[in-house]
Formats: structure tokens, sequence, C-alpha cells
């Protein structure tokens, strides 16, 4: 971190989380160097370690796509004005968010570009071209890129006005099959989100007023922060015809008909890496899944002045059995005493801390913290990399339960108005209640309640109650919260 004077922001202490979750939110990102701001107003720098976070996400986002029968491409940042006006509905829910370069060159643009705020336009515009008989489909592709969208109101990770993701587009023959994809995406995130980053989320539906623009339906995954407010993880869409309609998608269809394709689009982007920080972190600092961890155990040794001489070689001896291991591994060699390192890497939520000192090496063993619990173990050297696989395998379904409980503790069921109004007071985590579908009533829940309807789950059973506001039917099971 920089000494210079002008470095005058540099956050020396974390703010505790139950006086003030924003701050903290803050201090952590700026204290474990995850990310900072930039020059440019909403725009993030993401430093290496939180780089690191979101490398790991998307190794094992992108190998999973890639099971799926997708493969990667990359379309353009710009975005020709005329092909994102192509589409009404799209163009009008993007529009106070998009952001157009009107010169390059130093001379004016005979058309105005878009920076893209999303690729729908650009996918439609070449699956056009692309597409001419049923023989081309399914058309499969992700693109890892970045996007903007000129935001009011930022935030490191979770809202940015340039942010990093992916995003998938793909054609089908048959509305059938476009459902399909659209849901065994959202598993897919979903199961990556509990699987991976220890988070648990709930899947399901949108309304049609929180539907992505121009989408035929819009499904999400939806996880609990640990202040109360939910965070979508993830989005999937159903665009049916309306973007092979705008842009002419057509192919010769099994019966020589002419048809127009069925489409998707879904994705995920770096706010995950605020949704771990939120969900696990303390107020130490970051807690980390080990399967995200850029270091799942770090190294100190422990010792006199002459701890280079005694210590530091059976420390490296044990690095790189751990690294042979296929774990990952870093040895603080710093000349800094032992109590500010724990420190350090406490905040930066290494799953493991392994201590060495002489008296260790007498006994042939080692000292290991967890991050989670902050218990110390005694562990024999004989066979430390089994031991501390099992670890970081525990530690990792130890974050999931302990998520799941939060999650659990903060959702509550409700089907009368005044009580569904008082548990949405503060945050509160989620409240499920009856309700009928009508975007007119839902309007007015958030009017008085400030929450929204998260999702509508899909596996949920049909409610025989009356919508918990208006008293008419109830067609659905909806999920409310105040979100991010």
């Amino acid at each position: 971190m920089s000494k210079k004077p002008e470095a005058a922001s540099f956050v020396t202490e974390i703010t505790p989380r139950s006086q003030d979750f924003s701050q903290w939110y803050l201090d952590v990102v700026r204290r474990a160097e995850l990310a900072d701001y930039s020059p440019v107003k909403g725009c993030m720098v993401i430093r290496p370690y939180g780089y690191a976070i979101w490398e790991l996400i998307q190794q094992t986002l992108d190998a999973r796509i890639k099971a799926t029968g997708h493969v990667n491409a990359y379309f353009p940042l710009f975005i020709p004005e005329s092909l994102l006006t192509k589409e009404a509905e799209h163009v009008e829910g993007f529009a106070p968010q998009v952001a157009y370069v009107t010169h390059g060159g130093g001379e004016e643009l005979q058309e105005k570009l878009v920076v893209r705020p999303t690729s729908e336009a650009i996918f439609g515009t070449m699956y056009a071209k692309w597409i001419q008989s049923w023989r081309d489909l399914p058309i499969l592709i992700n693109q890892w890129a970045n996007v903007v969208r000129w935001e009011k109101v930022t935030r490191p990770f979770l809202r940015t006005t340039e942010f990093l993701w992916q995003e998938g587009h793909t054609a089908h023959e048959t509305e059938a099959e476009a459902e399909e994809e659209t849901l065994k995406i959202l598993d897919l995130y979903a199961d990556v989100c509990r699987s991976v980053l220890a988070v648990p989320v709930v899947k399901g539906r949108k309304s049609e007023s929180e539907k992505f623009a121009g989408a035929l339906r819009t499904y999400s995954i939806e996880a609990l922060m640990g202040d109360g407010r939910a965070l979508q993880a993830a989005t999937s869409h159903n665009l049916g015809q309306n973007f092979a309609k705008a842009f002419d998608i057509t192919f010769q269809a099994r019966d020589k008909s002419v048809q127009h394709i069925w489409g998707t689009s879904w994705g995920i982007t770096t706010r995950l890496v605020g949704a771990v920080i939120m969900v696990h972190g303390d107020d130490s600092g970051l807690i980390l899944p080990p399967l995200i961890a850029p270091y799942q155990v770090v190294i100190i040794p422990i010792g006199r002045e002459n701890w280079r001489e005694t210590v530091l070689p059976r420390a490296q001896e044990i690095q790189k059995e751990l690294a042979d291991a296929g774990i990952r591994v870093t040895l603080d060699e710093r000349d800094e005493r032992p109590g500010w390192k724990f420190s350090e890497w406490e905040l930066r939520g290494v799953p493991l801390r392994l201590e060495i000192g002489p008296k260790d090496i007498e006994k042939s063993q080692v000292l290991i913290a967890r991050r989670d619990t902050r218990e110390k173990i005694g562990i024999p050297m004989a066979g430390l990399a089994a031991r501390v696989a099992e670890l970081l395998s525990d530690i990792q379904r130890s974050l999931i339960d302990r998520a799941v409980a939060f999650r659990d503790e903060h959702t509550q069921r409700v089907d009368n108005y005044e009580a569904f109004k008082e548990m949405l007071e503060g945050r509160p985590g989620f409240v499920i209640a009856p309700w009928c579908g009508d975007n007119e009533c839902e309007a007015q829940i958030k009017a008085d309640t400030q929450a929204t309807i998260r999702n509508m789950p899909l596996d949920a059973p049909k409610p025989q109650s009356a919508c918990v506001r208006c008293g008419k039917p109830a067609t659905s099971e909806a999920w409310f919260a105040k979100s991010y």
C-alpha cells in the first residue's frame, strides 16, 4: 500500500459491522486491498487480491459453462445507436444508464456509438447473419467482458459504472428449448454460489415489473447479506422471440417454413465478490471460502532473531509439500511481529494459518488456526497435507451451513398486511407472503415498505390464502426484501 502523504484516505481501522454495516463493507474492501476508487467517478480499480478472487470464481464458472456445451467468443464494446434502438422495450429499460461515444479521432461521429450496457443488440445482429437453417441451431455462445451502465449511486463490486461479467446469448428452435436452457443456467448459477462461494440462494421467477427489459420471462437467484438485505446474485432470461423479431433472426424450419428463433441471455458479475464479503465477513475482515481463497493457507514462521536459519528452512519445506498437494499456500517471510502478521492475514480471510516455531520443530508438529472459528489445533507434520485438505473441506461446509442458518433465521412468513409491514421495518431479511400478481399492488407494497419482490420460487406451493395486501386471490408465493 502506498505510503505517500496524499494517501490520507487509507483505512487503518475497520468499522464494526454492528455499528455501520455499509462503512464496514467499504473499510474491508479498501483495507484488504480488494479494490480502490479510480479517478473516474463510479469506477473501481480491482486490485490483485480482489482480482484473484474473481479469477477463481471465473475459472469455475467458465469450466461449468463449457461443460454444458457452450463456447466462448468476444463481441465489440461499441454498438451503433441504430442497433440498440431496434428493440424499443430494451432501449427504454436501459436509457438512463447508456453512455455514448460522440467523437473519435478528433472528429464528430456520423452515428453515435453506445458503450455496451449489455450485448443483446450486437449478438442479435450477428445471429441474423449466421443463422439460416434449423441445422445451425442451437447456438450456445458465452463471452467474458466488461459493460458500462451509468449508475447514479455506486459501491465497489456491488454496483459500479463499469463492471466485469460473463453474458451468455443462445438461439434455439423452440420455446421449450429456450426455457430449458434458461432454467439449466439458473441451476448452474445456484450450484456455483452454494458449492463454491458457500452462499445459499433462492431460485425463482421475477415479477413482470422486475424482469429484464425485452424479456419474455426473467429468473434470478437471490442471496441474503449479513445485514438482512437481499442481493440479486445472477439472472437468466428467456427472451422469447422479441429480439429475434427486432433483429430479423429467422431460420428455415424442418417443415420448410421460415420462423424466428427463440433466444436466451444470462449473466453473473463481479458483484459476487461483494456477496462473499457481506455473507461471510466479520469485524476482523474477510472470511473466504477455501475454494475461492487466493491463498488457502498462510505459513508464519515464529522464532527469535535467528528464525531465518532455524525455522524458515522447515517452513519452506512445508510450503513445498502443501503446494505439491495442490493447496494454494503462501509463506510470510516479512520482518514483522507475528501478531501483526496474524491480524493482516485474518483481514484477508485466509482460511488456515499455519504457525511454526522452534518448539514445534522439536515436537514435529505445527499449530493451525481456522479463520472461520478461530480454533487452534496442533497437527503432526507427518501427513500434514492430507490433514490440511480435510480442514479446508470442513471450513467450506461450515461456511455454507452457517450462511443457511442465518438465512433461515431471517426468513419469515406472513399473510396479514399490518404484520407484513411491521416485519419489513429495518432490514429483517426475507418475508414470504401470498401475492395476487398485480403490478399496481406490487408498486403499492414497495411504496409502503421500500421492499421489492425478489422472486417467486419455482418449487413453492400455490398459496391457499388471499394476497397479503389487496385480498384478491393469490397467484404465487413471493419473497420480499429490501435489497442492494
